[in-house]
């Protein structure tokens, strides 16, 4: 988290403000059903990159037509597709002969991480996870990738962003190991950015973490409570996403499939260490916004006692003048006090110099 930007205390409430997420969180949320509803996409936008290690051919289609011929391509095939609609998964599926089970995999909306190896093909499903800076909270889109003898397709909800860039700039390198790969290389590469992700997410959430830590210590009010309880619904949010990723792997590694080659075990074995490390970062993150809800409550504790501290003092001072100013308030007739032509001034005097010395003897024993 180096050159991390400190923000003012103004623009940390501003940016940990869990009630500005709280109607877009439930725009895609039927409560008939109490799940979330997949909106299909107004299009369909498709990229293929067809590849050996010599040869490269990169196309952007809008016909998902065109994306049959590849079944038969002697090179390796990329088809990503970027807007999920039936009508072009199902075509898509027809042609590439991938299982229905899979093909309502592919249509369906908020799942576990998982894999599954059907006839040819073995297929994962895993979230890609994003951190939305301006309202402070993780957001994931669904990922579908199908491996199959010669070709790999992924399926992404969103057509405005990923995280393949870095795959696709590696692909454009004659000499790039991706270039000299097999498919599950290519398989491995797409999950391995999608886990590798998810660390620039918790970054994200770590310097929220350190942001609400001097929030705590300035301003340990209830809407701090709140901001605090909604950091750490974000972290159990990206936590359940990403802990079923390790099954996933782990069963890449386990896997038998003649589509998966020996060489290439270790490079899953990397991904499955990293998903592991995330796991337990995450977990870290909880166990640290957990300590700053009892920071809270032990700055709440201590302001408490500072007040008592100092209503107790100017109590204990006031008693001994009270005392006095309540015994010379009685009205009984032979009080010869009431007669002295200077008792008014005396009493005051008197209650000054009392005063002064108890303020003298509480500082010299350090109560206050």
């Amino acid at each position: 988290m180096a050159n991390k930007k400190i923000l003012p205390i103004p623009q940390v409430l501003d940016v940990l403000n869990p009630f500005k997420v709280k109607k877009q969180r439930l725009m895609n949320f039927n409560p008939a059903i109490g799940t979330a509803m997949r909106q299909p996409a107004d299009c369909t936008k498709i990229t293929t990159f067809n590849y050996s290690p010599s040869t490269l051919e990169e196309r952007a289609i809008t016909n998902v037509q065109d994306v049959f011929p590849y079944l038969e391509s002697s090179n390796i095939t990329w088809i990503n597709v970027d807007g999920i609609r039936k009508e072009d998964i199902h075509a898509i599926a027809t042609c590439f002969m991938i299982h229905p089970l899979l093909e309502e995999d592919i249509l369906s909306v908020g799942q576990r991480a998982k894999m599954d190896e059907i006839g040819e093909h073995m297929f994962c499903l895993l979230p890609m996870m994003y951190f939305n800076s301006e309202t402070s909270t993780v957001e994931q889109e669904q990922v579908s990738i199908l491996l199959g003898k010669n070709f790999v397709i992924s399926f992404q909800d969103d057509p405005t962003r990923d995280v393949f860039d870095p795959i696709r700039e590696k692909l454009r390198i004659a000499s790039s190991r991706i270039r000299s790969g097999s498919t599950d290389y290519l398989c491995y590469a797409l999950i391995d950015i999608i886990v590798d992700n998810y660390f620039v997410v918790l970054d994200k959430l770590g310097e929220r973490i350190e942001l609400m830590e001097d929030l705590v210590q300035h301003q340990p009010t209830t809407k701090t409570l709140a901001r605090i309880n909604f950091l750490k619904r974000e972290l159990l949010i990206f936590k359940r996403a990403i802990s079923p990723v390790r099954d996933l792997v782990n069963g890449f590694l386990k896997s038998e499939s003649d589509l998966l080659e020996d060489r290439d075990t270790k490079y899953f074995k990397d991904v499955f260490d990293h998903i592991i490390q995330c796991t337990e970062l995450a977990e870290t993150y909880r166990d640290t916004v957990l300590n700053l809800q009892e920071m809270y409550h032990t700055q709440l504790n201590l302001k408490l006692n500072e007040i008592m501290k100092v209503l107790a003092v100017v109590t204990t001072l006031m008693a001994p003048l009270t005392l006095i100013a309540g015994i010379y308030g009685m009205n009984f007739q032979n009080m010869p006090e009431l007669k002295s032509e200077n008792g008014y001034y005396i009493t005051l005097g008197a209650m000054g110099i009392l005063l002064v010395f108890m303020i003298w003897l509480f500082r010299k024993r350090g109560w206050f």
